[in-house]
């Protein structure tokens, strides 16, 4: 999955059908066992002091959350691979870098929305710091963005090809 600047979300084929299930079951059966836990709560007496109500509550207010997530997500979705020139860094790519110019200290590392992560490789949101300094760069190019202490760090774009998943 990548995003470009036009809010268009990429997904594959494989992640648009897993996202459509995930939605299709948070707006259903996930909807209405939330309500029964909810009532059978409820049936429990006094609301105030009833922590089983409360973590239904809140339990509900995230899935609410998430199907509203998934929901604008899947509208701005193209299925498809995204447009991807090599050697440039954009949303979908795999891209090694070098910090401070160092070829000895590198991270490699996929830029795509958090909901592609997986545990082959590390992502980065193109919306964080490393992710907004690197985005658009060329092989060879430097590289600057804000660390959490306030501070800039230079980083060297050693290379940059679109994900194989």
């Amino acid at each position: 999955m990548t995003q470009t600047s036009e809010n268009v979300t990429w997904l594959t084929q494989e992640a648009y059908n897993q996202l459509k299930a995930e939605l299709e079951y948070l707006s259903g059966p996930a909807r209405t066992e939330i309500a029964a836990k909810i009532a059978a709560a409820r049936e429990e007496g006094d609301l105030r002091e009833n922590g089983g109500y409360h973590a239904a509550k809140e339990e509900q207010g995230k899935q609410e959350l998430r199907v509203r997530q998934l929901t604008q997500l899947l509208e701005n979705a193209k299925v498809g691979e995204a447009p991807a020139a090599e050697g440039v860094v954009a949303p979908g790519m795999v891209v090694t870098i070098a910090f401070d110019g160092d070829e000895d200290d590198t991270l490699t590392f996929l830029l795509a929305s958090r909901e592609y992560a997986s545990g082959d490789i590390e992502t980065y949101s193109p919306q964080s710091p490393l992710g907004t300094g690197v985005n658009g760069k060329k092989v060879g190019e430097d590289a600057e963005y804000e660390l959490p202490n306030g501070k800039k760090a230079m980083v060297r774009i050693l290379k940059a090809e679109p994900y194989q998943g």
